[in-house]
């Protein structure tokens, strides 16, 4: 190594270490912030899009809008939702998925706000609540359908005329399946019309 270079390499030593200085020595007299939390919870100002913590949106029945799709949980990057659901006759005949359990890990959440964007109910969104400090890891797994589930509405009862005239009459062979008697099945028939 020649003299010049070890005076170049020195001075450019020297002035990283004065250009480094210059920022301490800037942050050294401008004035200081101090949040005066816990204390002003009251007037704490919390952005709207902070993205705190997963939640459902309730109506005001207590009524959520999750399909049980399982969107989310495609969207979610690592793994931090779990959805369970079951498969529930309806009235009519058809079946219908309903949610069961919907699982969330705070702790393993990464904020991105995939599932949000990627529900195609808009039934969860991220809250505003930062205080989610817990002493155990498994404090952090919620199940976010808390509220029981409402069942559904019973079908509209049919007028007693259309009853009468969907309803064909019984047949000897049914009569016997049934447990009657054919001779039961033709007094019932006769009395009907």
């Amino acid at each position: 190594m020649s003299i010049k270079e070890y005076f170049v390499s020195l001075f450019k030593g020297m002035y990283s270490l004065i250009k480094g200085m210059e920022v301490t020595g800037k942050e050294l007299v401008t004035p200081k912030v101090t949040e005066q939390y816990p204390e002003n919870r009251a007037t704490l100002q919390i952005p709207d899009r902070f993205r705190a913590t997963l939640q459902f949106i309730y109506d005001e029945n207590g009524n959520h809008k999750c399909i049980g799709c399982r969107s989310c949980e495609r969207a979610c990057p690592n793994g931090t939702i779990h959805i369970d659901t079951r498969m529930v006759d309806l009235p009519n005949g058809k079946k219908k998925m309903k949610l069961d359990k919907y699982i969330y890990d705070l702790g393993s959440c990464t904020f991105c706000s995939l599932c949000v964007q990627s529900c195609p109910t808009s039934a969860i969104e991220f809250s505003n609540d930062f205080e989610q400090a817990v002493f155990r890891r498994e404090s952090l797994v919620k199940q976010l359908n808390y509220l029981p589930e409402k069942d559904e509405p019973a079908p509209a009862v049919a007028q007693p005329n259309e009853a009468k005239s969907e309803a064909a009459p019984k047949t000897a062979d049914a009569a016997t399946v049934e447990g009657n008697s054919p001779e039961t099945v033709k007094n019932d028939n006769q009395e009907n019309q």
